[in-house]
């Protein structure tokens, strides 16, 4: 028995929504596309949608559409991906990275004002593992500092903020869909904004930079005529994977409430264990529960982590701090150190969580943390 970290749950109706496609006329920048992306910006409460080919792509053409360039400095999160801020680097701009919060393992908005500087143009705040970050606190630091604001919404498509969708805040907000995020396309991203301004230039960005929207040109030599305005990139997605999409939005709330029933079920069978910490969800809000993760606070973590491996549970460590990749390393950041970050990612793993995970799996999970963790 193999028990993942993570993994797409598709069904009949998934698979008729693709095989639908595959017979039309249209299996790339066609109408499904066009309906994926409404169904997700209704969802969420914004006015625009861009679909992209994958959330990186959605993060690059989101730093590009806010104008992000050489000089310009954007803060962000050391726990995440590495795409959250190599999207920056992507602009010839510099990531900076601020500590986390210790209690929500999120960006701490203390620490981004302590990072501003003149050439700040923007914040990348994540919202890791699908709980929101502070964005009442990370909005009121933006607009006193002329800042734009693109939430990295990779775990967090579904997630409530003080009564908001994820989605609904910020500039801009990018979501992904690979098969272990919320939805899955197989791989995908979108990016969402209520700024029509912004929604334009990423079309543009998605595309070569090209347009034929008449309104945009600036010269007309027939109905044939399109023109080159940026230098975009080909980061289309196709109407195969937006059918898949399409018809996954139709089962994310189911999803996420099975998603919080798996995350209880951790924190009832953990609680009070002095071995274990557990995350927590702020008040107010409703975490996505991308993913699962406690802290080993008595054990080595790498024991723990190899022990559950051989035991054929698939755990996983979110993330390496980003900072300490070589790549990172070798660029200007050998010097950089972020307390809870480190300390954090020393005590981290990620337990199983998705939608098909059984309770028999999750029992079993729940008996070999417990063995590893409870007595050390």
């Amino acid at each position: 028995m193999y028990i993942p970290y993570g993994k797409q749950t598709i069904d009949e109706s998934d698979i008729q929504a693709v095989l639908e496609v595959l017979r039309s006329d249209y299996l790339t920048t066609g109408p499904k596309v066009v309906e994926f992306e409404r169904k997700v910006a209704d969802y969420v409460g914004a006015k625009y949608a861009v679909a992209v080919c994958n959330g990186t792509a959605a993060l690059h053409v989101a730093c590009l559409a806010a104008g992000i360039g050489a000089g310009d400095e954007v803060i962000t999160t050391p726990i995440t991906f590495a795409a959250s801020a190599n999207c920056v680097l992507y602009c010839g701009a510099t990531p900076v990275f601020a500590d986390i919060d210790p209690v929500t393992y999120n960006i701490d908005p203390a620490e981004i004002e302590k990072h501003i500087t003149p050439r700040t143009k923007a914040i990348i705040s994540v919202h890791y593992t699908g709980q929101p970050c502070d964005m009442d606190a990370i909005t009121a630091i933006a607009k006193k500092h002329h800042l734009l604001v693109i939430e990295d919404g990779a775990h967090a498509l579904g997630a409530v903020y003080n009564g908001r969708k994820i989605g609904s805040i910020s500039d801009m907000t990018c979501f992904s869909f690979h098969p272990v995020k919320p939805v899955t396309t197989g791989e995908g991203g979108m990016i969402v904004t209520d700024r029509e301004d912004l929604y334009q230039l990423l079309q543009l960005f998605r595309s070569h930079g090209i347009t034929r929207d008449a309104e945009l040109l600036t010269e007309d030599q027939g109905p044939w005529y399109y023109q080159q305005q940026y230098l975009g990139y080909n980061y289309r997605i196709t109407d195969i994977s937006c059918a898949l999409g399409t018809s996954q939005m139709d089962k994310l709330d189911h999803f996420i409430e099975r998603r919080q029933e798996i995350a209880r079920r951790y924190d009832a069978a953990f609680a009070g264990v002095s071995g274990i910490r557990i995350p927590m969800q702020q008040e107010g809000c409703r975490s996505g529960w991308h993913l699962y993760m406690i802290q080993t606070m008595h054990r080595d973590r790498r024991e723990v982590f190899e022990a559950l491996r051989a035991a054929g549970i698939g755990v996983n460590v979110h993330y390496i701090p980003v900072y300490q990749h070589p790549y990172y390393q070798q660029h200007g950041y050998a010097e950089v150190h972020c307390q809870h970050a480190e300390a954090f990612y020393s005590r981290a793993i990620s337990l199983p969580i998705f939608p098909g995970l059984t309770e028999e799996q999750q029992d079993y999970v729940i008996d070999k943390v417990l063995e590893w963790c409870a007595n050390g």
